[in-house]
């Protein structure tokens, strides 16, 4: 859990910047937050960013190792999407924006999906996330 707020608090401190006079987020060009991870995390980051654009951050963090499967699967995620298309959405719209999106990864091997939906100028005034509960499905960690 703390290597996964590490990781959360070092990219959003790259990738943000707030103009301190206007308040204003940058729109940032698109990087990939997951080198060197898996086919299906690398899927899930190439989607958000193409089909939720602009997008303004996007983290896409494998939990996989908190959960009882085995070493290297690809199975429970997070992800924290800002972009401004979530202007003026519910909470339940956004996620389910998000959902749609990755479709085809929830009905193959996906089997949990932890979602951060925000706007431009939510995540300017809050841009922590919280860190992921302890696995209670079995983990035997």
């Amino acid at each position: 859990q703390s290597r996964v707020r590490m990781l959360v608090a070092a990219r959003r401190a790259a990738l943000r910047t707030v103009s301190a006079h206007r308040r204003r987020v940058r729109v940032l060009p698109a990087m990939a937050t997951s080198t060197g991870g898996g086919p299906v995390q690398v899927a899930i980051d190439q989607k958000l960013r193409t089909q939720l654009a602009p997008v303004v951050h996007v983290d896409v963090l494998n939990e996989s190792d908190g959960h009882n499967v085995p070493r290297g699967s690809e199975t429970h995620f997070k992800v924290v999407v800002v972009s401004p298309r979530f202007d003026g959405m519910a909470r339940l719209a956004r996620h389910r924006l998000v959902s749609a999106t990755l479709a085809d990864e929830l009905a193959g091997g996906v089997h949990a999906l932890s979602i951060t939906a925000r706007s431009p100028s939510e995540w300017a005034h809050r841009s922590t996330v919280a860190p992921s509960p302890a696995c209670a499905g079995g983990s035997k960690k």
